[in-house]
């Protein structure tokens, strides 16, 4: 009987060995060298800062991925039910505006009042304040668009936005997070910068090879563009004029969050709203890709997945940090996005119900 036990725990251990060795995966991992940690120290060293979130009903939603405000003051969402909520300048009265059909994220108003929208189904949408939904970019070079993901509007009309990945497409997931983590995981240079020129109607590549491509913010000064690069978590620019216009350089690395959303704010500033904290076997394995396949063929609760911290930072146009808002117990957690306007700071959120918004007077701006 015990020989018998022994010989089906043999068995058992065998078959679990072949699956975690030979199972086909989708990934194909890339080995990469993860930068230094430099964990909760320095600039960001620990506090409780982002504490005291006032928080905004959206209905029936949730995910608040990304705001923007009208020339009304009215307060608009994208979520994750695919809808761009809308509240009015109080932050009451949140109404479903429109349904975009997919899952838009990024969002941004054009120099005509239409909002332009990131959405990782459907592509750049633009939507008229009639409600009426214009298709703007599903390709760019030929490949097409799978991942659209966050959106900045220039002065001059043009629309600059990211293509989180080519290779792991939103909709074909079937959700934004679980492309984001075969991507991440891969980490095959998937993601790009793109512009949509409103005069011509094309669309074009100013930067590829990103690992998954994220925030979009187009400078104060109008001169380069920003955009996070999630999976090497650091903020690439990208010029647009000077001597140095077409070319791309790091702005700020080795931050000890993945970055999600980028944004201009007040006073030279910009925003990057981390989304969770690095996870140490990930960067452990970042030059084992066999390891990284073992890991992706294990039951979905035992694969690394974001934590619950809240976290957003305020950069200057060196790459320093300015601001540092923590919140470690993540009473709103997840956050995606931020939105600075005279009075506040909105936050967004990957998993909340509802809106959160700070009052800059709260943290001394």
């Amino acid at each position: 009987m015990l020989k018998r036990i022994l010989w089906s725990l043999l068995l058992i251990i065998i078959v679990i060995v072949i699956y975690l060795v030979a199972l086909p995966v989708p990934i194909d991992p890339v080995a990469w060298e993860a930068p230094t940690n430099p964990g909760y120290s320095g600039a960001y060293a620990p506090n409780e800062r982002l504490k005291g979130i006032q928080v905004l009903p959206i209905g029936d939603n949730h995910g608040p991925e990304d705001i923007a405000l009208d020339t009304q003051g009215r307060i608009y969402a994208a979520t994750h039910e695919g809808r761009i909520v809308r509240l009015q300048p109080d932050g009451s009265n949140p109404e479903n505006w429109i349904d975009t059909g997919g899952r838009p994220l990024g969002i941004d108003f054009d120099n005509d009042g239409n909002l332009i929208v990131a959405d990782a189904f459907l592509g750049l949408l633009s939507i008229a304040q009639d409600g009426t939904i214009t298709e703007l970019a599903t390709m760019a070079d030929g490949v097409p668009i799978r991942y659209a993901n966050d959106v900045d509007v220039a002065a001059d009309g043009k629309i600059y936005f990211s293509d989180a990945s080519t290779k792991f497409g939103a909709k074909e997931w079937g959700s934004t997070y679980e492309a984001s983590l075969v991507d991440l995981m891969e980490h095959g240079g998937h993601g790009r910068l793109l512009v949509f020129d409103m005069a011509s109607c094309k669309t074009k590549t100013l930067v590829e090879g990103l690992n998954f491509a994220n925030g979009v913010a187009v400078s104060h000064d109008q001169t380069y563009v920003l955009v996070n690069e999630t999976g090497r978590y650091r903020v690439i620019r990208y010029w647009l004029a000077g001597p140095k216009k077409g070319q791309a350089e790091p702005l700020i690395e080795g931050l000890p969050s993945f970055p999600d959303n980028i944004s201009t704010g007040f006073d030279g500033r910009f925003w990057v709203a981390l989304v969770s904290p690095r996870n140490p076997l990930v960067d452990k394995l970042s030059g084992n890709p066999f390891m990284r396949k073992v890991i992706q063929r294990m039951p979905a609760f035992l694969r690394p997945k974001a934590v619950a911290y809240g976290h957003i930072i305020a950069i200057d146009g060196e790459g320093n940090v300015l601001i540092d808002l923590q919140d470690p117990n993540g009473s709103y957690p997840i956050n995606t996005s931020v939105t600075e306007t005279e009075d506040y700071l909105y936050i967004g959120s990957l998993v909340t119900p509802v809106l959160g918004r700070l009052k800059k007077a709260k943290i001394g701006l």
